[in-house]
């Protein structure tokens, strides 16, 4: 029993031993871990352990725009005998994980590339050669890509707003205020970097100067609005404030909260971007619907002039209906745009003695346009003013209701057919014949053929020419745009039969058979056509629908060199277009007669005024 308690004991204790000697062991080994564990998060080496699922690619890239992650943390947190080591591994961590790019492509230095086409910094500690190919790739990339975004930008603009992106885009001048610009971007950076830096509790003082920046920049803003307005001292607010933001970018922080507070700020500008777009459309659409102040000055001061004057007679009644004469007809409120067409037709006329102009407008205009086209001589033309909604016109009883109505214009947006493919649209412009251009067989009845101009062109060459035209039986001659057909249109014209080969046509300069008009009764079954039309909600683009389909078949083609269009809204018409064409239109909603007109076809509109007139001198039209 002695000896087998001995051998208990002796038993026992030899494991005991063991197990301290096991808790020692353990004991260093933890210690060990302990030390081991931040140097590996110091020498970065933990960021080697993540999938290869392209995680930290995209950190690093998403990072690079604000500050260089693996330098600037390492700098501030290794010892100096670790840095050469740091260096190595995080060239080879930048080599592992850059994007592979072609080699073929153009040839750019090395300077001149910063950015990559997402606008991500390329690292600087790239080998020369391969900064250099990815660099080439890069800047030969970017300016396609640039350009595409650019077309489908304006594109869709086009498609909302109209001719007013077309206006806009050429407004564009070097920027302005570029200091009052810059220091706004510089707070938005601050602000975004700001919410960061504030939850880091080792840099106090950055965050306190962080806000004090953002305090002054947000004064200084408050009150000025441009360059002139910068208050003294202001280029020290701005180098403090960028080495602060230096500062900031070279801090650990989260770059998904500066990212999300980026994205804050980026929605917000965008939000006002397209609130201020809206309102710039929305002032363009207003300039173009409203009469110049000079304008409406000339109707008043001719009016007054009229009732002061005694009474006005013209003894030319004989003339205003010869069916052997040049018959013009001219519908519009304009008096200024309505006496430049006639002063361009008879200044190119070969005989003005065989002119006769028809103007057809308003109770409004009536008597200031009578006085004027009275007072003023064209030539041996002879210009005779109605007023269309004077009854005594008319001699039937589907005439309705008496009121004028211009030339309407449509926009017509269309998928390109040269590429199905794309999602490009093609854009036109067309003029078409109001209500009121179908009472002209009522108001003319003597007439076998007239020549119909509208407001918004001016003649370059004499138009003698055009009664001398065989129509073959065709009533309108007209400028057709066979780049719009009516199948094109086949889905807004209520279900009618449509011919697929039937070209759009455009007002502007039109040849009108009035014989074969009456024969035709066209004006009944435009009338019919707008009625159906109305019934089915479509009355917003009914002339355009009606107009078509009324003419379908009975237009004749008159060569392109008679008219040329587009100098309303179109920057880029061709100059020798532009000298070789008869008629010059400016259809669209730049007219020659207001501030946004397109400054170098005003040039050639004006010329055709009389700069000694003494009314348009008074009214300011000259200037």
């Amino acid at each position: 029993m002695k000896g087998g308690g001995v051998g208990v004991s002796s038993s026992y204790s030899l494991p005991a031993k063991r197990r301290w000697k096991c808790f020692v062991i353990a004991v260093l080994g933890l210690v060990f871990l302990s030390m081991l564990v931040p140097l590996v998060f110091l020498l970065g080496l933990h960021n080697g352990f993540h999938s290869s699922t392209g995680y930290v690619s995209e950190q690093r890239n998403s990072a690079s725009n604000h500050f260089p992650v693996y330098d600037q943390r390492n700098a501030a947190h290794s010892r100096k005998d670790s840095k050469v080591n740091q260096s190595t591994l995080t060239e080879d961590l930048i080599r592992r994980f850059a994007p592979t790019l072609p080699e073929n492509l153009g040839n750019v230095s090395i300077d001149e590339v910063h950015n990559d086409a997402n606008g991500n910094s390329m690292p600087e500690n790239l080998p020369k050669e391969e900064v250099k190919k990815n660099s080439r790739s890069l800047v030969k990339a970017k300016p396609e890509e640039n350009k595409i975004g650019a077309d489908e930008s304006e594109m869709i603009c086009e498609l909302k707003f109209g001719s007013y992106c077309l206006w806009r885009q050429q407004q564009r001048g070097e920027m302005e205020d570029s200091v009052v610009k810059r220091m706004k971007d510089l707070l938005y950076v601050a602000r975004a970097y700001y919410p960061s830096i504030a939850k880091l509790s080792n840099f106090d003082k950055l965050s306190h100067q962080l806000k004090q920046n953002i305090q002054d920049f947000e004064r200084v803003l408050s009150e000025a609005t441009t360059d002139k307005d910068r208050p003294p001292g202001y280029e020290q607010k701005m180098m403090m404030m960028e080495a602060v933001i230096r500062k900031a970018k070279s801090c650990p922080v989260d770059c998904n909260n500066v990212d999300k507070k980026f994205r804050q700020l980026v929605d917000l500008t965008e939000d006002e971007s397209n609130f201020h777009m809206k309102q710039s459309a929305f002032l363009y659409k207003v300039a173009v619907q409203t009469m110049p102040k000079s304008l409406h000055c000339l109707s008043m001061r001719l009016t007054f002039e009229y009732f002061k004057s005694s009474s006005i007679e013209q003894d030319l009644v004989k003339k205003f209906r010869d069916p052997d004469l040049y018959h013009y007809v001219i519908f519009s409120r304009n008096i200024l745009a309505s006496s430049v067409v006639i002063n361009s037709t008879v200044l190119h006329a070969k005989e003005s003695a065989k002119l006769v102009f028809h103007l057809l407008t308003d109770r409004e205009n009536y008597f200031a346009m009578k006085f004027w086209f009275f007072n003023i001589k064209y030539g041996d033309a002879a210009v005779q003013v109605l007023n269309i909604e004077d009854s005594k016109l008319y001699n039937h009883h589907m005439v309705g209701q008496l009121y004028l109505s211009l030339p309407e214009e449509f926009r017509v947006s269309f998928h390109r057919l040269d590429n199905i493919a794309s999602s490009q649209f093609r854009t036109k412009y067309l003029s078409i014949f109001s209500h009121a251009h179908y009472l002209l067989p009522y108001i003319f009845q003597s007439f076998g053929k007239v020549v119909v101009l509208d407001d918004d062109v001016i003649v370059q060459r004499d138009l003698s020419a055009l009664w001398d035209l065989d129509m073959g039986g065709k009533i309108n001659g007209a400028v057709q745009y066979c780049a719009v057909k009516l199948f094109h249109l086949e889905s807004n014209l209520a279900g009618s039969s449509v011919e697929g080969n039937s070209c759009a046509w455009t007002s502007g300069l039109n040849v009108i058979d009035m014989s074969r008009w009456r024969v035709h009764n066209l004006t009944e079954a435009y009338q019919r056509l707008v009625q159906q039309m109305s019934k089915h909600g479509l009355s917003e683009t009914a002339t355009l629908r009606a107009g078509l389909l009324t003419f379908q078949g009975l237009v004749y083609a008159l060569e392109d060199s008679w008219m040329l269009s587009g100098l309303g809204h179109n920057y880029s018409v061709d100059a020798k277009a532009i000298k070789s064409a008869a008629v010059l239109h400016f259809d669209g909603s730049m007219k020659p007669w207001l501030e946004i007109s397109i400054p170098k076809y005003r040039r050639i509109w004006r010329k055709f005024l009389d700069p000694q007139n003494q009314f348009l001198n008074d009214c300011n039209v000259n200037q």
